[in-house]
């Protein structure tokens, strides 16, 4: 492997490999390893800083053009197809993680890595930052808060269980975190006995415990080759899979936010993942200059970590507050036939948004710049800024969108369009408020609505246009848009038909005795 030692043309004089002595032999000071050098070195060429942003790395611009299209071909068509790549790309990472930590639990110095990752600290307790790094943990492996599993909720069926497929999620998200923590300290354990250190000094930032640590941990193992290429193929599947919720979600509401427009336009999904992928492979750009790793750590301090807390808050204020606790625990008994629990209940609209603004405020009050390399690389001033700036994005989009849909409101006063726009736009029965019961029959339905519509059709006078009614008409009383314009068009047909036997016998009465008698006459002539 080109990372086993420091014979190669990337190596520097602080190259050293570590090896277990008999004698106590630490590592030099600013020494390096190889697997470090390989991957700085040789893969990213590294520059001094994010202020020398150096050449594009043409070797890494051809793997993510292969990625991106893998990730279209795997989403073109819809979610069906992304899912039957799922199967694979979701299986396949726990096989191999199980058979690598059965391997790393068995090397020399596993124990020491074993006890530092179960032993708790409990004088770190009182530290935010450990709440905070723990909640952006929690909400990064869950997907939680990206969209991702609204999006793929979206195309369950309507009675599917959502109780049981969360404590399902959070289970064998639980397990896998265990598995993967054991795997990666238990080889951390083996890495700090070579190096005659501590497992605190071996864990480095950023990208390098997956680049650095687990390539050197892979030496040990037999059939050396073999493993890397199938922990490198790990980790690829692991990314795509993360690749096509991002592409769904952002497809997804491309699709519901602007469907004439896409029909009218495009037309076809395929275009519609085509130009997200592009874009999103032009925004990958920056991180593939020699600069890029630094430009990538900033982008995800500030994007995945500080902002995530803000937009859970919203969602949830948004759910529980806005659309109504009672209205959604009425959903999920009509989908799952059981109401949510009180307890389940407080925690959407009390405990988990105050917990959630506290954590964000905390993230707020400990802030931290960011730095590379476990604190050696410190980035200039005008880099925050841009970091901001990325996380503005997320954090605008919310009040931006708000404030579109309240100049959009129909209404004289603001506290009206206010009203307007805070009141969800949900199908509910006039009857019983539920959103699918027993009232709701197309032929009821459009029975009841025609009732309503008829008095707004009146007969058309001589001259008079007719008037034609939009779909907004009927949707102000709460009727299914479907069952709506099947009623709107059976009424306004059974208008046109009054209309046509009210001129026809008008026609009739209009026609003078002298036209009877001469169409009598006729007649009788022949």
């Amino acid at each position: 492997m080109p990372w086993v030692d420091c014979n190669n043309r990337w190596n520097t004089p602080d190259c050293w490999v570590p090896q277990r002595f008999s004698s106590n032999i630490t590592a030099p000071i600013m020494s390096r390893t190889p697997s470090e050098e390989f991957f700085e070195n040789k893969v990213l060429q590294i520059s001094p800083g994010i202020e020398y942003p150096g050449l594009m790395r043409w070797e890494l611009f051809a793997c993510l053009i292969c990625a991106w299209l893998m990730v279209y071909f795997a989403t073109w068509k819809s979610i069906k197809s992304s899912a039957k790549v799922r199967y694979f790309t979701a299986t396949f990472p726990f096989v191999l993680i199980v058979i690598l930590m059965c391997r790393a639990v068995t090397l020399e110095g596993a124990s020491d890595g074993l006890r530092y990752f179960f032993r708790p600290n409990w004088s770190e307790i009182k530290n935010a930052n450990v709440w905070i790094n723990a909640a952006s943990q929690n909400f990064n492996s869950l997907g939680i808060t990206f969209g991702s599993m609204i999006s793929f909720a979206s195309y369950n069926k309507y009675n599917n269980n959502i109780l049981r497929d969360t404590v399902a999620v959070g289970i064998v998200n639980v397990l896998t975190s265990l598995l993967v923590g054991i795997f990666a300290f238990a080889t951390l354990g083996n890495l700090a006995l070579e190096q005659n250190s501590n497992v605190r000094d071996v864990i480095g930032d950023g990208p390098g415990l997956i680049f650095v640590v687990y390539p050197q941990a892979m030496v040990k193992m037999p059939y050396t080759q073999l493993w890397a290429v199938m922990f490198f193929f790990m980790l690829l599947c692991l990314g795509l899979n993360s690749q096509f919720a991002i592409i769904e979600v952002v497809v997804t509401s491309i699709q519901d936010g602007f469907p004439n427009w896409i029909k009218r336009h495009l037309g076809y999904h395929e275009i519609v993942v085509l130009i997200v992928c592009i874009i999103s492979f032009l925004f990958g750009l920056p991180n593939l200059i020699q600069g890029g790793i630094y430009f990538f750590q900033l982008m995800d301090h500030y994007a995945a970590s500080i902002t995530i807390m803000f937009l859970a808050f919203c969602q949830m204020i948004a759910i529980a507050w806005f659309y109504g606790i009672e209205r959604l625990s009425k959903n999920i008994k009509q989908m799952t036939g059981k109401a949510p629990s009180p307890y389940l209940k407080s925690c959407w609209i009390t405990f988990g948004p105050c917990l959630l603004f506290a954590i964000w405020i905390l993230s707020l009050i400990n802030y931290k710049e960011p730095s590379y390399h476990n604190g050696h690389y410190r980035y200039p001033n005008w880099a925050f800024g841009i970091g901001w700036m990325f996380a503005s994005f997320s954090l605008l989009c919310i009040p931006g969108y708000a404030l579109i849909n309240l100049l959009r409101a129909s209404g004289q006063t603001i506290w009206e369009r206010l009203k307007i726009t805070l009141h969800p736009n949900i199908y509910e029965c006039k009857i019983c408020g539920e959103h699918h019961c027993e009232h709701d029959y197309p032929e009821q339905e459009q029975y009841m609505l025609q009732q309503e519509l008829a008095a707004l059709y009146k007969p058309r006078q001589q001259g008079t246009p007719q008037h034609t009614y939009t779909m907004k008409t009927g949707q102000k009383f709460g009727y299914n848009q479907m069952h709506l314009q099947a009623a709107t068009e059976s009424t306004k047909e059974t208008h046109v038909v009054n209309l046509q036997e009210k001129d026809g016998q008008q026609e009739e009465s209009s026609e003078t005795p002298d036209d009877s008698l001469c169409a009598t006459n006729n007649n009788e002539q022949r």
